[in-house]
């Protein structure tokens, strides 16, 4: 009975002891480490505050369970020599594992981006909301998350939409063959510089460049602050058809000649007046291809 008892009592001052580690260790672990994170993110970079912060967390947390299977009786020797021999199974099962931790190494040392950045890799467009030991986290435009592996973004082609303060616009604009190309260069020179988020320092671009199927196409470049993307964007558009239709310019479609060759036999084209075409019903034939 006295040696239940004791047990009893080592059991529950066992208990005790962890009860207090954790509940001691485990606040302490989590502020300390947001702490650090904070501290470096001020004086370096939020990429390497990011990673230390939960690395630091981490290998806490690893400390605060050796110490409490410990305290339950644990021998420290046994759990080395299981670690040991888990190490090896878990490193055959954990390459990918290790070679995205590596690639976020590199990532922190190339620093291509940073969180708030705006990034595209490959057809994937997003905000960098996190860039972890193991893979980068984004916000799509369209509020989607999507993770991407820190391996793949070292290998695959990453551009930094905003990793400059201005950017330049290229909008593709055709106008038809009858146009006078001097005039056009001169209309949407004019329409950039009147833009009021378009910057005057580089100035408004325009490229003749090239003769279409049906149109001559121009490209007009135009360098704005990288905030003001959306706002350019609408109102240049604007701004170039209402212009366009004031001076008369045609922006043209695409046009389709039918030919049936001179083996085939000839078949009727049918005239509808506007008035059989609102109402749906047919008029009679007032043309024939004979």
């Amino acid at each position: 009975m006295q040696l239940d008892t004791f047990l009893t009592k080592q059991m529950l001052i066992t208990l005790l002891r962890v009860g207090v580690l954790l509940g001691i260790g485990l606040p302490l672990l989590y502020i300390g480490s947001r702490a650090v994170g904070r501290y470096l993110k001020k004086r370096t970079n939020e990429h390497l505050g990011l990673m230390v912060q939960k690395f630091m967390f981490l290998l806490g947390l690893l400390i605060l369970t050796v110490t409490v299977l410990y305290e339950f009786g644990f021998k420290l020797t046994a759990l080395l020599g299981a670690a040991g021999i888990a190490s090896v199974a878990i490193g055959f099962a954990s390459q990918t594992s290790l070679s995205n931790i590596i690639s976020g190494l590199f990532l922190y040392w190339e620093n291509p981006f940073k969180v708030g950045d705006l990034i595209r890799v490959g057809d994937t467009t997003g905000i960098v909301l996190s860039i972890d030991l193991m893979s980068v986290k984004l916000r799509q435009l369209d509020n989607l998350y999507v993770r991407i592996p820190n391996e793949t973004m070292v290998k695959a082609q990453v551009t930094n939409i905003t990793r400059f303060p201005i950017r330049r616009m290229d909008i593709n604009v055709g106008v038809a063959y009858k146009e006078n190309v001097e005039a056009v260069i001169e209309i949407l020179k004019d329409v950039a510089d009147k833009n009021p988020y378009s910057l005057d320092e580089p100035e408004p671009i325009v490229v003749f460049k090239d003769y279409g199927e049906s149109s001559l196409n121009f490209m007009l470049g135009i360098w704005f602050e990288k905030t003001q993307f959306l706002l350019l964007k609408n109102s240049i558009m604007t701004d170039i058809k209402k212009r366009f239709d004031a001076e008369g310019i045609e922006i043209p479609f695409p046009h389709r000649t039918l030919y049936t060759g001179e083996v085939s036999k000839p078949f009727p084209v049918q005239m509808v007046p506007p008035q059989a075409q609102t109402t749906g019903a047919h008029a009679a034939p007032t043309a024939k291809d004979h």
